[in-house]
């Protein structure tokens, strides 16, 4: 019998065979092309530099009329002193730029996202400058409040969400008054109990809604709010804890069970960051011992351990105390340090201080010399932020 002759499809076959072989091996062997304006991560520490007066910096993004501002901070309706010069200053990282954030492009790269801050009013200082530059892309953006949330906004052109939840320690506490009797007459007193292992009511059903979360914590850990007369005290799973703890030692205890709780219930998918303190610049006394903070320029880099070393025992030293705790507790989790201390620690011009909008008001609070001017030194901080954030996703987006 003959043999069967091959198809005559038989050689177009063998060709197509080898053409994929050849053109198989070239993308191994070759380079892989690389895309067009890869995000970089920041090259250098975007938290150390220095601080450079620029007369032709920018104009902030925004003014008196934003309608998130906070009244006690809105240091231009309320005449602040050397508001033009206090906004001339630019923040310089050392070996790199940092980039004032471009609210169109932030807000598109996080269409269909949301940003939530959880902490006290430093960071509700924070999200005021971070609604107030972003609305410069969305004049349509609407007050916000839901999900326990403070404060926040929408911005329905991007459906973005920027919230604030007011959570002061982080855990939860309340006021537990007592009755005891004293000299013949009965007199109310009583302790705020903390449950270090129950987060606040204000965020803790926030089910991840948010993409991004700063957390913060550490002003109100201190004897101005809490004196020994009313006292905190702290229970751990529905029982006091015993021996009973002084305030910073409940301070660890708090910072580590809300990160573990954090690390437990927020996706692994949300980008956090836990914002180091806010340096107060209180001269002369305490907020409610006549301190001020009436000065016309930064300090000087050699001037700051004087202000803010911890073995100075100043009335600003607690914020390293703190920072360094706060390490110690997100060490080993997902949560990124947002060090905004140091850079702030300069600016001693830049807080509201007298000029609180209401009449009366340093006499009823003092001087406000822990928070800040909007538009003010905030707004460097969401320019680092808006880095950060726009670094990682853009990393995510491209697989890298």
């Amino acid at each position: 019998m003959a043999p069967k002759l091959p198809s005559p499809l038989f050689p177009l076959l063998v060709f197509v065979v080898l053409t994929l072989l050849f053109l198989h091996s070239s993308l191994l062997s070759s380079p892989r092309p690389q895309p067009q304006n890869l995000p970089r991560p920041p090259s250098c520490n975007l938290f150390n530099g220095r601080w450079v007066q620029d007369p032709n910096k920018p104009k902030p993004l925004y003014d008196e009329t934003c309608p998130f501002h906070r009244n006690a901070w809105n240091c231009l309706r309320n005449q602040r002193e050397n508001m033009a010069a206090i906004n001339s200053w630019k923040w310089v990282p050392d070996g790199c730029a940092l980039d004032r954030v471009d609210p169109t492009r932030f807000l598109t790269l996080m269409r269909n996202r949301n940003i939530g801050f959880v902490g006290d009013s430093l960071n509700e200082n924070f999200v005021v400058a971070f609604l107030c530059a972003l609305r410069a892309a969305d004049s349509g953006a609407k007050k916000w409040k839901r999900k326990g949330a403070w404060r926040g906004a929408h911005f329905p052109k991007f459906n973005v969400t920027v919230a604030y939840h007011r959570a002061v320690l982080l855990a939860n506490y309340g006021w537990h008054p007592e009755q005891s009797a004293h000299a013949g007459e009965v007199k109310a007193k009583g302790v705020y109990r903390v449950d270090v292992d129950i987060p606040a009511d204000d965020w803790a059903h926030i089910d991840n809604f948010y993409d991004v979360l700063i957390f913060n914590t550490g002003h109100w850990w201190g004897p101005d709010k809490f004196p020994k007369e009313t006292p905190l005290v702290f229970y751990k799973a529905g029982k006091p804890i015993a021996p009973s703890l002084e305030m910073l030692d409940g301070f660890k205890v708090v910072l580590r069970n809300m990160v573990n709780h954090i690390q437990k219930v927020v996706s692994r998918k949300t980008l956090k960051f836990w914002r180091l303190q806010s340096p107060r610049h209180f001269y002369g006394g305490d907020w409610n011992q006549n301190g001020s903070c009436l000065f016309d320029k930064p300090l000087e880099e050699s001037e700051l351990d004087m202000w803010f070393d911890p073995s100075n025992n100043g009335v600003n030293k607690e914020a390293r105390l703190l920072n360094n705790l706060i390490r110690e507790a997100v060490q080993g989790s997902d949560i990124r340090v947002l060090d905004l201390t140091h850079l702030s620690e300069f600016r001693a011009d830049a807080h509201p201080a007298i000029w609180l909008g209401k009449k009366d008001a340093v006499q009823e609070w003092g001087q406000d010399c822990m928070h800040w001017c909007l538009p003010g030194v905030p707004d460097t901080w969401v320019d680092i932020l808006a880095q950060l954030i726009r670094h990682s996703f853009e990393s995510q987006r491209l697989g890298h």
